[in-house]
């Protein structure tokens, strides 16, 4: 039997020498990988209280909204600055080759509502850190953060559990 990360093709030297790029896009092209990956995901999270899913750009997006459907929940964008066409809250943080700034529509998280956290892939951290500072600004409540992908050598899980979040990843691989 085939599990997630079965799924998931390595695209080496991508986007630049020395990366091994870990591409979802196979596992959600793939309607038995895509179902076994949004059942895995939601699996710790039976039986809990969410008010609202949070999805990270892009990827993010994919597994939210399939989280939230199934959840009957709704779902919040964390975007890149200058997507969201409303009034937003912004924060910013470091990548490994820069800065980025994040953004949530002001309005999106009431507060003391419970909030799940979702993306593809965990790997320095940042943009989870970011996306947590702007729920967290907006008065939501973390219940957990779920990723597909760990990359634990680049420490955002580690990271992430020093803020005191919950951290699920499906898989993980070794290296960049």
């Amino acid at each position: 039997m085939k599990t997630v990360q079965d799924y998931i093709r390595t695209i080496v030297d991508f986007p630049h020498e020395g990366i091994m790029f870990r591409d979802v896009t196979t596992l959600f092209a793939d309607p038995r990988g895509f179902r076994i990956a949004i059942d895995q995901m939601l699996h710790p999270y039976a039986g809990l209280e969410i008010d609202k899913v949070v999805g990270l750009e892009a990827r993010g997006f994919i597994l939210g909204g399939a989280i939230a459907h199934q959840l009957s929940v709704g779902f919040v964008p964390i975007r890149k600055k200058g997507k969201l066409p409303g009034t937003t809250i912004s924060q910013d943080y470091k990548l490994e080759y820069g800065e980025a700034i994040v953004e949530i529509h002001d309005d999106a998280i009431q507060p003391g509502e419970k909030v799940l956290v979702v993306d593809d892939l965990l790997a320095t951290g940042g943009t989870a850190e970011a996306g947590i500072k702007l729920i967290e600004r907006l008065g939501g409540e973390i219940i957990s953060t779920a990723f597909i992908i760990d990359l634990p050598e680049l420490g955002g899980r580690a990271k992430l559990e020093a803020m005191g979040m919950e951290v699920h990843a499906l898989c993980a691989f070794d290296g960049l």
